[in-house]
């Protein structure tokens, strides 16, 4: 059911739109931790590296996708918030052409490619035939991620949050089932984990598209859609392309500490592999919401209600803020046993590499997360050259942190400290940003506003 995020009381309206964008992506995330755990599990603890060193380079596809839907969710708020629902459609199509188009040329780079990036990223002897037969599975799937990206960019564009969320939880839990089944019973090995997340996310795919397909035939229009406008396809692409940019370089960045990580051998790489699912399940958890405030915010922008941009934020700080409390506590007290869901009888090395890993970086999830917020407010309100300035310099610094500290004293504990420092500095400008926004200035709409309803156009 579309949802009209311009009235109601921002907290309510945010958080009720937000907390089934929340489940969804901890459903996206099973899919991931799905293959690790399998692959730690049942295979061991060389293949859970494998998995781990594949996903930075999966990372680097992921971000094109996600620049995609990003463009396509901002740009279809705005025209859903301004009730110009035949450029809604336009653009909609708009964006999965290029899509496609950009799709195929990542497919066609990925197949040549990825050894050598493999190669370049120092993978171990050991690990190295795993992570390719993975990645060149992956990349067949490459079809299927993208125009989920694109049907999940429209659902949350028209304020439906719930529908994304049910495929989700549907094909997420498949895919554990399918990940043991194909390695436990068939011993397909790590192509059996590949293989188990190529055939759920194609049927989540199908399932997603044809439901926003039916959803768009539902909003009547005076006249006919175009099917390709170059204006709306200016305005996508410059909502996606830094968006794509932004994680693209933060992927980039990964593989190059990812590449010094490798340098320690295959322990580390097993346990910060293990301890990073865990971390991008809170990060996740935060740009997901985030993007909530994006799609929000865009509504709110497009309805020319810039005053209810400030009530949004907070309501989003107070969201993030109160997930982060017991995340914080749960990786502080309690990591180094929620490492053993991915490690079957790990090393120390493994253990203490990840229960590390989580201890330095779980207290500053207080800082990250407000930083996410602000950036969901800067991206759905177009003013993409500020959050790009604040991705890049979150990314240089811990770069530049982690490859320096790493060859001090403190080896691989060096790069999990890296990434505290990119954090506050970057948290510090998107704040900064945020509050000389052109909202600062804009009356704030009463909060006894008539609660948002969800309707169909």
């Amino acid at each position: 059911m579309n949802q009209d995020l311009t009235v109601g009381r921002p907290q309510e309206v945010l958080w009720r739109f937000c907390l089934p964008l929340f489940g969804s992506m901890i459903f996206q995330q099973l899919y991931n931790i799905a293959d690790s755990l399998v692959a730690g599990k049942f295979i061991g603890e060389t293949a859970l590296a494998s998995v781990g060193n594949s996903y930075e380079v999966t990372l680097i596809f992921l971000a094109f996708a996600f620049g995609c839907n990003i463009g396509c969710s901002v740009i279809v708020s705005q025209l859903f918030g301004a009730r110009e629902y035949a450029q809604l459609k336009t653009a909609v199509s708009t964006a999965c052409i290029a899509s496609a188009v950009l799709c195929g040329a990542l497919m066609a780079g990925g197949m040549v490619g990825c050894e050598a990036l493999l190669r370049l990223i120092r993978t171990p002897a050991e690990a190295f035939a795993d992570s390719k037969v993975y990645l060149d599975i992956y990349i067949w799937s490459l079809p299927f991620v993208f125009f989920y990206n694109i049907a999940t960019g429209v659902f949350s564009a028209l304020g439906d949050s719930r529908t994304p969320f049910l495929f989700l939880a549907a094909s997420s839990t498949a895919n554990i089932a399918v990940d043991i089944l194909f390695v436990a019973a068939f011993h397909m090995g790590v192509a059996g984990v590949a293989w188990a997340t190529f055939l759920c996310q194609g049927v989540s795919c199908l399932l997603a598209v044809t439901v926003v397909l039916r959803r768009l035939r539902g909003i009547g229009t005076v006249e006919r859609p175009a099917l390709l406008s170059l204006p709306l396809l200016g305005r996508l692409a410059a909502i996606a392309v830094p968006s794509v940019l932004q994680q693209s370089f933060i992927s980039v960045g990964n593989i190059i500490i990812q590449g010094a990580i490798n340098s320690f051998g295959t322990g580390v790489m097993a346990g910060y592999s293990a301890a990073v699912k865990l971390n991008n399940l809170v990060i996740t958890s935060f740009t997901t919401l985030g993007n909530g405030i994006s799609n929000y915010t865009a509504q709110n922008i497009g309805a020319g209600k810039l005053g209810r941009v400030k009530g949004g934020f907070r309501a989003g700080l107070k969201l993030v803020w109160a997930l982060s409390v017991p995340l914080i506590l749960l990786y502080c007290l309690a990591g180094r046993y929620l490492l053993y869901l991915f490690l079957d009888a790990p090393t120390q090395t493994a253990l203490q590499t990840g229960t590390v890993f989580l201890r330095v970086l779980a207290p500053f999830y207080l800082v990250v997360s407000a930083k996410l917020v602000a950036d969901g407010v800067l991206r759905g309100s177009g003013l993409m050259e500020r959050f790009m300035v604040t991705t890049l310099v979150d990314l240089f610094l811990r770069v530049a942190l982690a490859l320096a500290l790493c060859r001090t004293a403190l080896g691989a504990t060096g790069i999990w400290c890296a990434w505290p420092g990119g954090w506050t500095v970057a948290a510090a400008l998107s704040l900064l940003f945020y509050h000389t926004g052109p909202w600062r200035e804009a009356p704030e709409q009463p909060e006894d506003e008539k609660a948002s309803q969800s309707f169909t156009p």
